[in-house]
């Protein structure tokens, strides 16, 4: 392993997702989510096929043994991908990462009651922090919640809550699919059915975007496919555990192209809770080396040591 290479690729990845936020804001403010989830699918094609043929594993990446298992991965993180551009679209982009990072907390729940995996009470007791941290971040939109659909801000904070959910939805489907398929497998079907998915929202009323605003989206697609390939690479050379908490990176790229792109400055109620969201996250880190020191003979191999820390199912 490499780990210096590893962190790299990491951040990197958290580089290049930020563009790709700031692409989705900027192009698809008047285009349905459905229609932005297509862009962004659609378009992540190019860097995914291109990777995947360069590594010569083109006709080896198709074969899976759990092709319902990957439509239900790529079902909920097509939702998911939905519910947050539209979070996206009525916040801050600090606001709605910020809101996202309940993702990772809501996954180790749900992998306790889905797969059946044991939560130690210090892990429990980080969600509970981290869970209070969402609720600062949330606290400017909760006396507002009751008039959801005319206020904005909370409509996209409830969108994004529910985008939270559906990707923590896909991180557990992911973490399963792990055990018999490769990465490879998993990104390009999650592209390719998060593809149809997008397609299947024609009806509800598609837009025909302007040149700038359809240029903007897909250079979404192409910028989330180059940091999914950049997400997958750095837990090949680096641990879960060592790679995972630079994931908080992407907050200080959110704050740096919100003020820089669109005048957007966090209020202190969101930096507060993204402290303590993050502050959570690490304390789940740090009580995973130690496991790791005590046990390794359940150290995970490379290429599913991405499930050995809840992070965030990126769209």
């Amino acid at each position: 392993m490499h780990p210096l290479l590893g962190i790299g690729l990491k951040l990197a990845s958290t580089f290049v997702f930020a563009i790709m936020l700031v692409l989705v804001k900027w192009g698809g403010g008047d285009v349905p989510a459905g229609e932005v989830v297509f862009f962004r699918s659609f378009f992540a094609l190019l860097p995914v096929v291109g990777y995947i043929v360069w590594r010569g594993e083109f006709v080896a990446a198709f074969r899976t043994q759990r092709l319902g298992g990957q439509f239900y991965r790529a079902g909920f993180g097509a939702v998911s991908m939905c519910f947050w551009f539209a979070s996206v679209a009525r916040l801050p982009i600090a606001d709605a990462l910020a809101i996202s990072y309940a993702g990772p907390l809501i996954t180790v729940g749900l992998a306790a009651i889905m797969l059946g995996e044991l939560v130690k009470p210090d892990r429990w007791a980080a969600v509970a922090l981290g869970f209070a941290g969402v609720v600062v971040i949330l606290s400017p939109h909760l006396a507002a919640f009751r008039h959801i659909g005319a206020d904005v801000g909370a409509t996209g904070a409830a969108f994004g809550l529910v985008g939270a959910f559906f990707g923590a939805l896909a991180a557990v489907q992911t973490s399963e699919l792990t055990r018999t398929e490769p990465t490879t497998t998993i990104v390009l079907y999650f592209t390719i059915f998060s593809t149809m998915f997008g397609l299947f929202t024609v009806p509800f009323g598609w837009i025909v975007p302007g040149w700038q605003d359809g240029l903007a989206l897909a250079g979404a697609g192409v910028f989330g496919g180059i940091g999914q390939l950049l997400l997958t690479s750095s837990y090949r050379h680096a641990k879960a555990s060592t790679v995972a908490p630079l994931e908080y990176a992407s907050m200080l790229w959110a704050i740096l192209f919100g003020f820089w792109m669109f005048g957007e400055v966090p209020g202190y109620m969101v930096a507060i809770g993204s402290a303590v969201v993050m502050v959570s996250g690490l304390i789940v880190v740090l009580r995973e080396r130690a496991d790791e020191t005590v046990d390794t003979a359940d150290e995970m191999d490379d290429d599913g040591a991405a499930a050995d820390w809840p992070a965030p199912v990126h769209p």
